[in-house]
């Protein structure tokens, strides 16, 4: 069964096509630049060349869907001969807030309730709703899913989510944490517990999920009990362009003595921060180790600040799980810095991690274990797949629901 897994953004539609039987990929891409004159396809079929076609024109979300169902069955880039035969689509969206703790099957109500989500990602809904909405139309016989960023972090205790701030915020606006990256944080814990041999429901696991955008998340038998993201992405760790935590007078400081509005403030938080803004130099973390080794002083500061924070988390959460028995580092950073995870687990041996500098060095892009065989804590490395997690979830709503 062929299932389209989709990423709708403002300006982009990522997607994947699987197949779930033998859970085989069969191609991924990209649509960028929508809304601007220069948009284009970034095509790869599993085990062939990429393919890139420019439009030369200013397309929108509808033009954009329909390329990428047009190139999955296009010769010789298609992988498929028919759009009849995908018989479901996953759409990934970021936030579910209260109103959904499960993946969804998408109706007009479901629809209706994202959209009252709206408020919570002013940046992130309204795009991934775009995408639901505009693929319906293309596709109306195909059962399609909401698969939440947020859904993951349910079984979060109030004690963890509640912020220090007066009760009815929380009742009348839904001011919580609220955390993200579920996904992938689910995946790579589930799928240390298998590296380990060992049930998940016996193990206390640290994931830190390291991008450009960054989170960690404390996993307890299976399910997210703290996560670093809160409200929004911003909080936590410093990241690529976020800020992360920080006193909460700072932005009113700035506004105060510099006269910007909210927008301007939010954007330099959000787009002017992190490993961008301390450096002065890139949010790429390849860029920052590269002038940091060229002596670049701001450069080093800003890596030592992301490393630092990461560490730091994992201490937090070692005290609030009471232990851990696994630590595992996913996503960008996580999977292909080496030097950043060694950092980032260094003076950690009183938690009883040990790592082992040459299998640290060799596990790039990898699934495996980086501590050494006599480490109490273990480490992994594992590569996420958020979109195979889609596509389970998915498949598991349609069977619930009788729908395959």
């Amino acid at each position: 069964m062929k299932v389209l897994v989709l990423n709708s953004g403002s300006s982009s539609i990522k997607y994947q096509l699987w197949e779930s039987e033998g859970e085989q990929r069969l191609a991924r891409g990209i649509v960028s630049r929508i809304g601007e004159d220069d948009g284009e396809l970034e095509h790869i079929p599993e085990g062939r060349l990429a393919y890139r076609r420019k439009f030369g024109k200013r397309i929108d979300h509808t033009e954009a869907l329909k390329a990428i169902l047009d190139i999955l069955v296009s010769q010789p880039q298609g992988v498929i001969k028919s759009v009849d035969e995908i018989k479901a689509v996953g759409h990934r969206v970021v936030h579910g807030g209260e109103k959904f703790i499960d993946t969804a099957l998408i109706t007009d109500e479901v629809i209706e309730k994202i959209r009252e989500c709206i408020p919570l990602a002013p940046l992130h809904n309204p795009p991934n709703l775009k995408g639901i909405e505009v693929c319906r139309s293309l596709l109306p016989l195909v059962p399609q899913t909401a698969v939440f960023d947020t859904t993951f972090h349910k079984d979060i205790p109030p004690y963890a989510f509640i912020y220090g701030l007066p009760y009815h915020y929380y009742e009348k606006y839904g001011i919580r944490r609220y955390g993200f990256h579920g996904t992938s944080h689910m995946y790579v814990a589930h799928k240390g517990a298998e590296l380990l041999g060992r049930d998940i429901g016996e193990l206390k696991i640290i994931t830190c999920h390291l991008g450009n955008g960054a989170s960690i998340t404390a996993v307890q038998s299976g399910k997210s009990v703290d996560t670093s993201m809160g409200f929004t992405p911003a909080e936590g760790l410093l990241m690529g362009t976020r800020a992360g935590d920080m006193d909460p007078a700072v932005p009113l400081f700035i506004m105060n003595k510099t006269g910007i509005n909210i927008i301007d403030m939010d954007n330099i938080i959000n787009k002017r921060s992190g490993l961008l803004g301390v450096s002065g130099v890139s949010n790429d973390m390849r860029d920052i180790i590269s002038s940091m080794e060229k002596g670049n002083e701001r450069a080093k500061l800003a890596f030592d600040i992301y490393c630092y924070r990461v560490k730091k988390y994992i201490g937090a959460y070692a005290a609030a799980l009471g232990g851990v028995d696994l630590i595992v580092f996913t996503a960008g950073i996580g999977e292909n810095n080496p030097l950043v995870r060694e950092h980032c687990c260094r003076n950690l041996e009183f938690l009883g991690v040990e790592i082992d500098p040459q299998l640290n060095a060799e596990m790039v892009g990898k699934n495996g274990l980086i501590s050494k065989p006599t480490s109490r804590v273990k480490v992994a490395v594992i590569r996420t797949n958020e979109e195979l997690v889609i596509v389970k979830e998915t498949l598991r709503i349609l069977k619930e629901s009788n729908l395959i």
